[in-house]
């Protein structure tokens, strides 16, 4: 049983495994992601955060679903175009998933859990919810999608969880 958002494996865009456990020690932000959603603006945040960030240990970890409203309907390769095209994003992109109900992958079975996630547990509501862990693996904070990557009270507690060692 993981004990850490960061145990777990998963699928990047191009199909590779990808193994979480690679970014202990570093502060991670995992975004539920949809190319035709209102909020899909977000990229552009998320990406601005990461760029700003990464350097001092920020990892942005955007994970397509197909969950509310058939807003992610591509294919991996097209998530994949439409993310470098229109909103230049370098953080990492993984293979679609899904995020709620039946079939939920495991990584979000533990971010939404109530034995794993404790007080941020519960289902994901919509598009880019975002879970913020921090460098010790542990959930520090759950945003709702109308929390933008711009907010400053996201922002601060970015700031904070990076100069935490």
């Amino acid at each position: 049983m993981p004990t850490s958002a960061l145990d777990h494996t998963v699928k990047d865009i191009d199909g590779n495994d990808y193994d979480l456990s690679k970014l202990k020690g570093k502060v991670v932000l995992i975004v539920n992601v949809a190319s035709k959603c209102g909020f899909t603006k977000q990229y552009a945040g998320l990406e601005k955060l990461y760029e700003t960030h990464k350097d001092k240990g920020l990892v942005v970890l955007g994970f397509p679903a197909n969950n509310f409203g058939g807003q992610e309907p591509g294919s991996s390769e097209q998530i994949k175009e439409f993310c470098s095209t229109k909103f230049n994003v370098t953080f990492p992109l993984m293979e679609k998933i899904s995020v709620k109900g039946e079939g939920i992958a495991p990584l979000y079975q533990f971010l939404t859990g109530k034995e794993t996630a404790g007080k941020f547990a519960g289902d994901i509501k919509w598009n880019f919810n975002k879970f913020l862990i921090g460098r010790d693996g542990a959930i520090a904070n759950r945003y709702d999608s109308k929390v933008t990557p711009e907010d400053p009270a996201l922002v601060k507690e970015v700031e904070t969880a990076l100069q935490a060692k």
